[in-house]
């Protein structure tokens, strides 16, 4: 994912409760919590430091550890004075000052003349950055509500569009009956991470809850048990139930392969029409066996139609013969 496929954030966010296991302390700069962050991946402005301004990327955190620390205390007081002032001037987010080292003075009245944050945390600098990046991705992906449904079948994460009323939570409802899993229902939070992940969930509120018509609100975890149900699960492919229209082109081979976009990610999409006697839930089963067989690397649809060119070339040569 490109960094700026990223919702920006804000200094502040470092101070939610997820990164408590770092206990990061503000030294000073509480003026600047509002700075935004654009990227999550951190940054060691060691080279900035050396005079090597352009290295530093706009909109990132800055962690400041042993080796940064030993440097800028090598140089002479004017000129640590200056390279410090010089990189707490560019567009940086914040400082975090790893290994419980006391900040330098030159940072501390830098940032607080800038307004630029400054933290400190016993946490050792490679932890820090990889629990910071972590949080941030979360914090940052992009995302998106769709409402719809997402269930886990044969381990296809599927995505069940339709309109209001098409019978979405019905069909779901009966996937879980067949031993299936709902992750959401109604309403799914969709987050892109990355490498094109996409990640599908329910908002806290509805978790594990099913809307039936004409019988109210029901907790398919209590009903069925606990694996009936999860919290989380990778986006494979989107099935849309669609009302029969007579006269409607469907797919009938199953060779054109459409796909639904999501977040500027592509995944394999299959509509399917709904009429009186179609049994939903098994047509969706049938279309999860179908994708996990591509995957797999076997497409029936194509080996059918590779067999009916083959046989159509072999009655074309016998007819060839026989004229001869």
């Amino acid at each position: 994912m490109r960094d700026e496929d990223f919702i920006e954030t804000t200094v502040a966010s470092l101070r939610s409760g997820e990164l408590d296991d770092l206990q990061l302390r503000l030294v000073t700069g509480d003026d600047g919590l509002n700075r935004v962050i654009a990227r999550p991946r951190v940054q060691k402005p060691g080279l900035a430091f050396a005079g090597y301004y352009e290295y530093i990327k706009p909109w990132r955190v800055q962690i400041i550890g042993a080796s940064e620390t030993k440097y800028l205390q090598s140089l002479p007081p004017r000129l640590r004075e200056k390279r410090i002032r010089d990189v707490a001037g560019l567009d940086i987010s914040c400082f975090i000052v790893t290994k419980g080292i006391t900040p330098l003075d030159e940072f501390r009245v830098e940032s607080e003349k800038r307004g630029v944050p400054l933290f400190s945390t016993q946490s050792m600098s490679s932890t820090t950055i990889t629990r910071i990046t972590y949080v941030l991705e979360e914090t940052m992906a992009p995302r998106l509500t769709m409402h719809s449904g997402l269930l886990d079948v044969y381990g296809i994460g599927l995505l069940l569009l339709g309109d209001s009323g098409i019978g979405k939570s019905e069909c779901a409802l009966d996937l879980v009956y067949r031993g299936h899993r709902l992750i959401a229902d109604d309403l799914v939070v969709i987050k892109r991470h990355p490498n094109d992940v996409l990640i599908g969930y329910s908002n806290d509120l509805l978790r594990h809850h099913m809307e039936l018509r004409g019988i109210g609100i029901i907790d398919i975890k209590d009903l069925f048990g606990v694996a009936s149900t999860r919290d989380v699960k990778p986006i494979d492919m989107v099935v849309k139930l669609e009302k029969w229209v007579e006269g409607t082109e469907y797919d009938r081979l199953g060779i054109t392969g459409e796909t639904y976009e999501l977040l500027g990610v592509s995944k394999p999409y299959v509509r399917l029409p709904v009429a009186s006697g179609r049994n939903l839930a098994l047509l969706v089963e049938v279309a999860a066996r179908n994708h996990l067989m591509k995957l797999q690397g076997y497409d029936s649809a194509r080996e059918f139609t590779r067999r009916i060119d083959e046989r159509i070339a072999r009655q074309g040569e016998a007819l060839s013969a026989t004229l001869k």
